[in-house]
């Protein structure tokens, strides 16, 4: 590979994970010296790795184990498998661990999450710096003996494992039940963790393509979940499930066939969970409905509020030992399973309530959604701080309203309505969320700041 191609690594190297177009960006050369610095950083007598349904996928997963044993490590190759199951490997095995995925990317990217043993993650500050700096400067080489590979199949101990963790699973009533699985790694997961379990299941999409030939595996977009919903609607079905790419990510729909926010099932996992462990933590993000720390409270948990993102939550979990974290965008994380998240866990949380409740889900949730909310509005601008600062100056210092900076800015008006204004790390966009009491109360915050961020001229839609 060539130095300049090794002077570029700043363009795939992400804040939690190595990512990129293959082979523009991301090949298998340069995948062995990412598994050789990896073995470094680490100081592992093995690791173990995984692997999506990507084209690319087997051949960077190979040439990473290369690398990982001419470093002396051995490699225990768990092939196909969702990150879920990665992150349940590195735990149970309390090795370090490499999935190689682009989540829910188009079919021409790829790349590598990264964790420590017990599935601690790995980001910039903790490791993925580094990595980067040992490969651009040319990994050394290693003088021992070489590591091994060997093949080993988890995904049944791993599916026995996440029923273990759910409650009520065993006496759940029969349920029907649509998954689509974006012909990602939910069509490898879903069979076998379902099985055995009182459910009709509806499949769609669950063959493995990494072309993603029916719709992208993005289940935030709206529009890649008019097939789930309209199955709902046909069938009749209790629920419908939608993941990502690598089936880390869930999202619901509920038997009308309407999405479920997030927040709503951060709710509802953190009250089973503290039915569990009475007095709990549980930590969302700023951008969660306020709802959230309502009900934490209310039923008697410590609700911890996070910046947006895996590593602070995951942190903060370490830090507080919270029993369950949720964010908006449909990652669940459980202290059970390593801190690390799980759409699959979340999934079953979500059917076990479900199956002990008579009515339909719609009335089961009702009582998690207490406001109303914008979703993320993303706004292209020019100077992401002028923008920040002058919707600032409109509500500081009006009666009532508090203002922070956690995360971006966040302005509570105190009345029930509240919004958050981050800019975006990667894009010259500004991202909005507002909560508001009720849709009226809503939809006039957001356009009042929407006009602030883009100009009276432009409408909430734009």
């Amino acid at each position: 590979m060539s130095d300049a191609r090794r002077r570029d690594l700043s363009q795939i190297v992400k804040a939690y994970d190595i990512r990129g177009v293959v082979p523009d960006q991301l090949d298998e050369s340069l995948a062995q010296d990412f598994g050789a610095a990896f073995v470094r950083l680490v100081d592992a007598e093995a690791i173990v790795i995984a692997h999506d349904m990507r084209e690319s996928s087997p051949g960077l997963a190979r040439a990473f184990a290369a690398g990982a044993t001419s470093q002396g490590a051995d490699v225990i190759d768990a092939g196909l498998a969702s990150t879920d199951l990665l992150y349940y490997a590195a735990g149970s095995l309390d090795m370090p661990g490499a999935m190689f995925t682009a989540s829910h990317n188009p079919a021409r990217y790829n790349g590598i999450k990264l964790c420590r043993a017990g599935a601690a993650p790995i980001g910039q500050d903790s490791g993925l710096a580094d990595i980067r700096a040992t490969v651009e400067s040319v990994v050394p080489s290693y003088g021992g003996k070489p590591g091994s590979i060997s093949q080993r199949d988890l995904l049944g101990d791993y599916a026995s494992y996440l029923k273990e963790l759910v409650p009520g699973i065993e006496t759940m009533r029969r349920l029907s039940v649509v998954v689509d699985a974006g012909n990602g790694m939910g069509g490898l997961t879903v069979p076998v963790v379902f099985d055995g379990m009182p459910i009709d299941l509806t499949a769609m999409y669950f063959e493995l393509d990494g072309n993603f030939p029916n719709h992208e595996a993005n289940p935030i977009e709206p529009q890649n979940l008019r097939d789930l919903q309209a199955k709902v609607r046909e069938t009749g079905a209790d629920i419908g499930l939608a993941f990502d790419g690598d089936a880390d990510r869930c999202f619901v729909v509920d038997e009308r066939g309407e999405l479920v926010p997030p927040s709503v099932l951060t709710a509802l996992i953190a009250e089973r969970e503290l039915a569990k462990e009475p007095g709990s933590t549980i930590i969302h993000n700023l951008i969660t409905s306020h709802a959230v720390p309502e009900i934490v409270r209310e039923l008697g948990g410590k609700p911890v509020r996070t910046r947006v993102g895996h590593s602070f939550i995951k942190a903060t979990m370490a830090e507080t030992g919270a029993i369950f974290g949720g964010e908006h965008s449909g990652h669940f994380y459980f202290r059970d399973f390593w801190r690390a998240d799980s759409g699959m866990l979340a999934a079953l949380h979500t059917l076990a309530a479900l199956g002990a409740d008579s009515e339909p889900l719609s009335a089961l949730l009702a009582g998690y959604a207490r406001y109303s909310s914008s979703g993320e509005i993303n706004s292209e601008v020019d100077d992401q701080n002028a923008r920040m600062q002058a919707v600032e100056k409109a509500y500081q210092g009006r009666d009532g309203v508090s203002v922070d900076h956690l995360d971006g800015l966040t302005v509570d008006l105190g009345d029930g309505s509240w919004f958050n204004l981050r800019p975006s790390n990667t894009e010259p966009l500004l991202r909005l969320n507002v909560e508001g009491r009720d849709a009226g109360a809503m939809s006039a915050l957001r356009d009042a700041v929407l006009a602030l961020v883009r100009g009276p001229q432009h409408s909430a839609s734009g």
